[in-house]
């Protein structure tokens, strides 16, 4: 029997999401909290140079 492409499509996709080797919790949470941390740090970095330059901008006009 002939399947339609979005049925077959499916039946590889689920075939393939069999195969992943999903992480362990302690791995998902380690890492969550590396991207949150690092985050947090670029966002303060940008946030301090924006204020700079304002600062500095301001000073020149």
């Amino acid at each position: 029997m002939l399947q339609s492409k979005p049925i077959r499509f499916l039946h590889e996709a689920i075939s393939e999401l069999k195969k992943v080797v999903w992480p362990a919790k302690e791995q998902v949470v380690r890492l969550t909290l590396i991207v949150i941390v690092v985050s947090v740090i670029a966002g303060l970095l940008m946030g301090g140079l924006d204020f700079i330059f304002t600062k500095l901008l301001a000073l020149i006009i």
